[in-house]
């Protein structure tokens, strides 16, 4: 956890309160199962290895990720590995996208980027993370891993 602080003091001050804000929202939203954790140089939330031993790619040492959350200096990301992994829940979050906001969805496969944080749809956002559970993950995981 101390890296995650650590993160939170380094992020730029531009984007600050809006990255600290959706921190909390995906804190308060989560479903049980998932712990925070450093993966990938950002506070991403996994499935720990003493739920999901196998490790995601089959590493050992890695824990499974669901949700990582950045501040970059472009913008700031919340990567949804569960969206570009389910359609209907991909299809969901673009449909409902410009009921909360005016400004047009910025996405690749995983990636949602907000380029102004003064327009984050922390609702929206929270909505998103509660809408898979830390099973539905590791099973939709386990499916897609077999293909």
């Amino acid at each position: 956890m101390s890296d995650v602080n650590q993160y939170l003091d380094n992020v730029e001050t531009k984007w600050k309160d809006a990255f600290i804000q959706l921190k909390e929202v995906v804190d308060q939203n989560i479903p049980n199962g998932f712990a925070l954790d450093m993966q990938y140089g950002m506070p991403s939330y996994v499935i720990p290895l003493a739920v999901y031993p196998d490790g995601y790619l089959g590493k050992k040492d890695t824990p499974l990720p669901f949700i990582s959350i950045a501040a970059q200096k472009k913008h700031i990301a919340v990567y949804h590995m569960g969206m570009y992994a389910d359609d209907e829940l991909l299809n969901w979050f673009q449909t409902e996208y410009p009921n909360h906001m005016d400004t047009k969805l910025n996405m690749g496969k995983s990636c949602i980027r907000f380029t102004n944080p003064k327009k984050i749809p922390y609702q929206l956002i929270g909505e998103l993370v509660s809408k898979m559970t830390a099973d539905d993950w590791i099973n939709i995981y386990e499916g897609k891993k077999k293909k």
